[in-house]
C-alpha cells in the first residue's frame, strides 16, 4: 500500500484568479500530486488548497505553491475576516493512508526546515509537529495576527523554528503542522426542526450543553464557583456539532465535524445520532459526508455493520462500501459516487491504469502481447491472489452456513486474513511488472551511476517475486485451515486454492532464481537462492498435504 498524505496549505489571496491559478499550476506541475480542491473565500480572503500524493513529491508541491505565493502575495496589503499571518498562512500534512501520524510529523518537520531555507519563510511547527508545548495551538501560535508578528520574532519566546527570525512585511509568518483527518458530517433528521436538531447536537457533541437543574431544558442554569454556567459533556469525543434547517432539501440536519477519527468515527457518530433522535421520537433518514474522505473511513463502517449482522467481516472493499454507503445512507440527498469521493479512488482516476484493472480477457490479451511485461511473475502474483480468493471464498461462505451462525467470527477472522493476502498478491501482480520497468530505466541512467542502478534494480526485481512466495504461502494457510474446517461442500475450491498457491510460489521462485543471475553481491544472491528454494520445497509439501486430505475425506 503507498504512503499517501493530504496537504491543505491556506493561503491569504481568495479574489484574484490569476494568483490562484499560478499556485495550482506549481502544484500540479509536480509529478505524483494530485490536486483535488481549490476553495477561494472573498469575505477572508484566503483559499484552501488541497492536494495528495506520496510524502515527497506532495513536501515538493507545496513547496514550490510556497514559492510562488512569496512572489505574487504581499500581505502588507492584505486585509480579510479569517485569522491571519502569512501569505502561505497554515501548511498542515494529514496521514491519509498507510503512514502513521508521527511518520507524517516527521515529514511536517521536513516540509518546515525546507520552507525556512528554501523559500526564505519564518516558520512555526504547530500541533503535533510543535518542537514545544506552547506552540502546539495555533491560535497561540498566530496570536497577534500579522500585525503583531513585528513585536514578536525577534524575542527569544517566539523565535521561529526555521527560516528567517525577522519581520518579513511581504510574507508575514507561516504554521506547518500535522494533524488528524478532519470530517465534516452531517446526519439527516425527518424533522424540520432546526431547534430540536440542535438538541440531538448537543447530546453528542463533546461540548454538551449547559447543566440546568431540576429540569434539562427550561431549570435554572448551574454555576460553578466563580459564577460561570457549568457544562455537562455530550457523548462524542473530538466531535464538534450544531443543528440547522436546510431549506435545499427541507430537512433539519446534525453538522458535525469528526476532527479525530481514531476517537469517534463516521459510524459511531451516525449511531449516536440514532439513539438519541429515537429518545426526542425523530428519526435519521440519512447522512452526508462533506468533501473527499480517506477509503478507511468507509471501510470501518462497513466492518461496524457487519459485525452488527453477525456477519463476515472477509468481503472485498467494494461490498463493505456498498453496507457502509446503505447503512449511513449517504446517498440520500444526492448520488454517492466512491470512485469520486474516496480519496484513494479519485487519486487513481488520474493514474494509468493498472494490471488488476483490467478484465481477464484485457489482461491475457496484454500478457500475450510482444510486450516482455507483464510476464511469469505478474501472472504467479495474480494466481497466488486467486488461490488466496479461493480460501476465502470458502471462509465466507463457511460464516453464513445455517447451523454455523455461533461460528461467524471464527470464520470471518480466517477471511479477513485471506483478504489480507490476495489484496497483497494484487498489489504484487503490478509491482513485479514495475519492478522490470525499474531495471529498464536503470540501463539508460547516466554512466557515473549505472552501474549501482542495475545492481539495485536487480536486488528489487528479486525482493517482489520473494515477497509473492511469502503471501502466498500466508495464503496456504487459509486453504489448509478450511479443507480441515470449512464446509464440505466447498472442500474442491479450498484444494485448488492450494493448487494455485504452489504454482504462484514455484513461479516466483523462477523469478528469484533468473534475476539472482545479475546480482553481483555474491553473499546476498546466495542468502535470496536459499530462501526461495525453502519456500519451494514448503508449497511442495504443504500443497500436497492438503491434497491428500482432501481426497481422503471425499474417499
Amino acid at each position: 500500500m503507498p504512503k499517501l498524505i493530504e496537504c491543505v496549505p491556506n493561503f491569504s489571496e481568495g479574489r484574484d484568479p490569476a494568483v490562484l491559478e499560478a499556485i495550482s499550476g506549481a502544484i500540479r506541475a509536480v509529478d505524483g500530486v494530485t490536486l483535488l480542491d481549490v476553495d477561494p473565500g472573498k469575505a477572508t480572503n484566503r483559499t484552501v488548497f488541497t492536494f495528495v500524493g506520496e510524502p515527497e513529491p506532495v513536501i515538493e508541491a507545496a513547496v514550490q505553491a510556497a514559492r510562488v505565493s512569496a512572489e505574487l502575495i504581499d500581505m502588507s496589503a492584505h486585509s480579510g475576516e479569517h485569522p491571519r499571518f502569512g501569505g502561505m498562512d497554515v501548511c498542515p500534512l494529514v496521514p491519509i493512508s498507510g503512514i502513521t501520524m508521527e511518520e507524517t510529523v516527521e515529514h511536517a518537520r521536513t516540509l518546515a526546515r525546507r520552507l525556512g531555507e528554501e523559500v526564505g519563510l519564518t516558520i512555526y511547527c504547530y500541533e503535533n509537529a510543535a518542537l514545544s508545548d506552547e506552540r502546539r495551538n495555533l491560535a497561540v501560535v498566530r496570536a497577534g495576527e500579522y500585525e503583531g508578528i513585528a513585536a514578536r520574532v525577534e524575542t527569544e519566546q517566539w523565535r521561529p523554528d526555521f527560516g528567517p527570525a525577522k519581520f518579513q512585511p511581504r510574507t508575514g509568518a507561516t504554521a506547518v503542522s500535522a494533524r488528524d483527518f478532519l470530517v465534516a458530517y452531517n446526519v439527516n433528521l425527518n424533522t424540520t426542526s432546526s431547534r430540536r436538531a440542535n438538541a440531538i447536537a448537543f447530546d453528542v457533541r463533546e461540548k454538551g450543553r449547559i447543566l440546568r437543574e431540576p429540569d434539562p431544558l427550561t431549570g435554572e442554569v448551574v454555576r460553578d464557583e466563580a459564577g460561570d454556567p457549568v457544562w455537562k459533556p455530550g457523548m462524542l469525543k473530538a466531535c464538534k456539532g450544531i443543528g440547522w434547517f436546510i431549506e435545499e432539501y427541507g430537512v433539519a440536519q446534525i453538522s458535525m465535524n469528526l476532527t479525530d477519527l481514531s476517537v469517534t468515527p463516521v459510524h459511531a457518530a451516525f449511531d449516536a445520532c440514532e439513539e438519541r433522535a429515537s429518545a426526542r421520537g425523530i428519526r435519521v433518514t440519512g447522512s452526508e459526508i462533506v468533501g473527499l474522505v480517506p477509503l478507511s473511513v468507509l471501510l470501518d463502517a462497513g466492518r461496524h455493520y457487519l459485525t452488527k449482522q453477525g456477519r463476515s467481516l472477509g468481503v472485498s472493499d467494494t461490498d463493505l462500501i456498498k453496507i457502509a454507503v446503505r447503512t449511513l445512507g449517504l446517498d440520500e440527498l444526492s448520488p454517492f459516487d466512491p470512485q469520486k469521493r474516496v480519496i484513494e479512488y479519485s487519486i487513481r482516476d488520474g493514474a494509468s491504469k493498472r494490471l488488476v484493472d483490467m478484465t481477464v480477457e484485457e489482461i491475457v490479451h496484454e500478457t500475450a502481447s510482444e510486450s516482455p511485461a507483464p510476464g511469469g511473475g505478474s501472472v504467479a502474483a495474480a494466481v497466488g491472489a486467486l488461490g488466496a480468493a479461493l480460501g476465502t471464498m470458502v471462509a465466507n461462505l463457511s460464516s453464513h452456513k445455517r447451523g454455523w451462525d455461533d461460528r461467524w467470527e471464527e470464520f470471518s477472522k480466517v477471511a479477513e486474513a485471506g483478504k489480507r493476502c490476495h489484496d497483497e498478491l494484487l498489489h504484487l501482480v503490478d509491482e513485479d511488472t514495475e519492478a522490470f520497468n525499474r531495471i529498464m530505466a536503470a540501463w539508460k541512467a547516466e554512466e557515473a551511476h549505472r552501474a549501482a542502478a542495475i545492481q539495485d534494480a536487480t536486488r528489487y526485481a528479486i525482493e517482489v517475486p520473494l515477497r509473492v512466495m511469502r503471501t502466498s504461502l500466508e495464503a496456504m494457510g487459509i486453504c489448509e485451515a478450511m479443507v480441515e474446517k470449512g464446509m464440505e461442500a466447498s472442500l474442491s475450491d479450498a484444494a485448488v486454492g492450494a493448487l494455485c498457491i504452489r504454482t504462484a510460489v514455484l513461479g516466483a521462485g523462477l523469478n528469484v532464481r533468473i534475476n539472482a543471475q545479475d546480482l553481483e553481491d555474491s553473499t546476498a544472491k546466495a542468502k535470496f537462492l536459499a530462501d526461495a528454494g525453502a519456500l519451494e520445497d514448503e508449497a511442495r509439501r504443504r500443497e500436497q498435504a492438503v491434497v491428500d486430505a482432501v481426497n481422503s475425506r471425499l474417499g
